[in-house]
């Protein structure tokens, strides 16, 4: 096959740009191509969110999530400091805000340690040296959090990667995938193209694209939307930097959270709600094939009766502003109703196994290095939540080695 491409990344997000630049950086020369269907970079996930650069406290030791996060964390805002990128490392809190929640807040503090990453105990006078008007009986200051721009960020990566040589295809939306024993061909809204290796970076629809490239994930990708508001401009300094709640164990969310972001603003949210899209945005979104495609998935059904109880409340708070109000004043008392504006949204893609399970970590799949029986000339990421805007550099690294692999493996 004459190929168009050694490889062709399809997703434009900050993981798929990410890849692209350690992939001109680890191979100058290799005749790359970035597939967007949208006409600009960072359109979804990566550019709806509240932009923290998160510190990995949350995450399991050992795990992908924590390492990329910790060494990503450092690894954003030295690239925000070389790049121009808006950023500032503010650290946050953690908050308690009833005696029932101070075990968690002290386990959290243990794996934080674990992690390497510096946390400090706080009581409630010190929680008012920090934030005046959040209320709280014990919290953790997370010293290395920070925020930045992303869609900046992301836009920094493509920029290295066209200079670099990558050809970024914008407004090219993938319609087709043909796996063949010497090449990829992909049919685009543009018309067709060839390459040795497919990367599949494609965020919400990830499981789509590997199976349109005859692979089966063996998950599903269920959509939650994270509903936000922002503080009135006037209402702004109720909050200085960021703060959190004491996550549930028993749901996969954070909770709503006060971020100030690099330009000002102090968003607050998210809640999390089924989005009846991929990329449904507002309740008035509706791709009946897509939710349908939902709703015949077994761990859809399972992830709801597993977490009906939260999730219950997770919608009441996005039909009614009132309980969204009152589930932030649990942080900020003095917030009032009339205080928040509504703010953009954003949908997480959530990788679910058959039995409701959520896939924790991130995951990769295609092509793997260790595995010589593994599927040639694809390389799969299909699990990229939050923190994968953090680890962008890390997680752009390891795609990349692995679709190296493959390309050296003959696809």
């Amino acid at each position: 096959m004459r190929y168009d491409f050694d490889v062709l990344v399809v997703g434009g997000g900050i993981v798929g740009l990410s890849t692209a630049y350690a992939l001109t950086l680890a191979r100058p020369g290799l005749r790359l191509g970035v597939l967007e269907k949208e006409d600009g970079f960072a359109a979804h996930q990566s550019g709806r969110n509240s932009g923290v650069i998160h510190s990995g406290v949350y995450y399991r030791p050992g795990s992908l999530k924590a390492g990329y996060a910790v060494g990503g964390a450092a690894e954003t805002v030295e690239f925000c400091r070389e790049q121009g990128v808006p950023y500032e490392v503010t650290g946050k809190l953690i908050v308690a805000t009833d005696r029932a929640e101070l075990p968690r807040l002290h386990a959290l503090a243990a794996r934080g340690r674990e992690n390497g990453i510096p946390v400090t105990e706080l009581g409630p006078a010190q929680i008012a040296d920090h934030e005046p008007e959040v209320a709280g009986t014990a919290a953790l200051h997370v010293a290395t959090t920070g925020v930045c721009d992303f869609p900046a960020v992301a836009r920094g990566y493509a920029r290295l990667a066209g200079e670099a040589g990558a050809a970024l295809l914008t407004g090219t939306e993938l319609r087709a995938v043909a796996r063949r024993t010497d090449g990829v061909t992909v049919q685009t809204s543009a018309g067709e193209l060839r390459c040795a290796v497919l990367v599949n970076c494609a965020g919400l629809h990830s499981d789509r694209v590997a199976r349109l490239a005859g692979d089966d994930p063996g998950v599903r990708i269920v959509p939650f939307r994270g509903e936000y508001y922002e503080l009135a401009p006037e209402r702004r300094s109720l909050v200085r930097g960021l703060v959190y709640p004491v996550p549930d164990p028993a749901f996969p969310f954070l909770g709503v959270h006060l971020t100030r972001g690099v330009h000002g603003e102090v968003h607050v949210g998210p809640n999390a709600v089924p989005a009846l899209a991929r990329e449904g945005y507002d309740w008035r979104t509706v791709r009946p094939r897509e939710l349908a495609g939902t709703l015949a998935f077994p761990g859809a059904w399972r992830i709801a009766r597993r977490h009906w109880r939260q999730e219950a409340g997770e919608l009441r708070r996005s039909l009614s502003k009132r309980a969204f109000t009152a589930a932030v004043r649990r942080l900020l008392p003095a917030v009032a109703e009339a205080d928040l504006v509504p703010a953009a949204a954003g949908v997480r893609a959530q990788a679910v196994a058959r039995d409701g399970s959520l896939l924790d970590d991130f995951a990769f799949a295609g092509f793997d290095p260790d595995d010589p029986r593994s599927t040639r000339r694809l390389v799969h990421v299909l699990n990229a939540p939050s923190p994968a805007a953090t680890a962008s550099l890390p997680i752009g690294r390891e795609v990349a080695r692995r679709t190296l692999a493959a390309l050296a493996a003959g696809g």
